[in-house]
């Protein structure tokens, strides 16, 4: 059985439902990992929801030093290899520098660049290098019509598999908030969009150096990224979000993925 061929293309069917990609923010260990993406491939296939499974193999960018940062790059990166192979998904994860690219590559198929890093122009020419899909994130400083430069960078370089992910404008120096219109403009360049529906409820730059977040509205995101033509949405989800070692603050709870799916589903069909 290959993995899903919709996804590997980047070119999500607008006839069929949204895209999923979801997991923990880092790679912990292999057992939180496996548990992770088994439970929401198994809710995936339920509902016939095309399913990345996402982990970072190690984060870059904490707010604090004495922050989690990972369990190594290889041995991280072998751990989604393995989930990807094992439940026969597609994988992505972020990268950092351009000389990461080519090593994130060989274990991933889809790559993803942090929205912090959406402008730098020497990273998304390494990833473009790579065939990979591409899933830029959109900076919060940004608007979604400015998105066509890095969408053009890629492009120009040879690589026509580009997404987009909205996650939030910065709003204030502790909150963020999500226009809806950057949905619409950034389908606009021809790429597939997606809703984090996580992030964007982050509070960063906490005084305690852990950022914040409202998991509570999660649901209330993801309704309106459907509603507003999302081809895809970005969950990060955990068993148990206070004991997660990065993002726990605006992570999904497990348990609670199943149920906000279904109606998700519903609302897609709608649409």
């Amino acid at each position: 059985m290959e993995k899903n061929s919709t996804i590997i293309q980047g070119q999500p069917n607008p006839h069929h439902n949204f895209f999923l990609i979801a997991g923990p923010c880092v790679v912990e260990n292999e057992t939180m990992v496996f548990e992770i993406a088994e439970k929401v491939s198994t809710i995936c296939k339920k509902l016939s929801i095309p399913y990345v499974f996402k982990a970072s193999y190690r984060k870059a960018n904490r707010t604090s030093a004495n922050s989690f940062t990972g369990i190594g790059d290889e041995a991280a990166l072998k751990l989604i290899q393995q989930v990807g192979k094992q439940f026969k998904i597609p994988t992505t994860t972020d990268i950092h520098t351009a000389q990461e690219a080519a090593m994130a590559a060989e274990y991933v198929d889809i790559l993803q660049i942090p929205a912090f890093l959406c402008r730098q122009t020497d990273l998304l020419l390494a990833a473009a290098a790579t065939n990979k899909i591409i899933n830029v994130k959109k900076g919060q400083f940004l608007s979604g019509p400015s998105m066509k430069f890095p969408v053009d960078k890629i492009k120009q370089a040879g690589n026509s598999q580009v997404w987009l992910t909205e996650r939030g404008n910065s709003f204030g120096y502790q909150d963020l908030i999500v226009d809806y219109r950057n949905i619409t403009w950034m389908k606009e360049h021809g790429v597939p969009v997606v809703m984090d529906c996580t992030h964007s409820l982050q509070q960063p730059n906490q005084t305690s150096g852990i950022t914040g977040g409202n998991p509570q509205l999660i649901e209330t995101i993801a309704k309106a990224a459907i509603a507003t033509g999302a081809d895809g949405l970005f969950i990060e989800t955990h068993p148990n979000p206070l004991e997660a070692k990065s993002d726990g603050a605006n992570m999904l709870r497990l348990e609670l993925l199943e149920p906000l799916l279904e109606k998700l589903v519903k609302i897609r069909a709608a649409v």
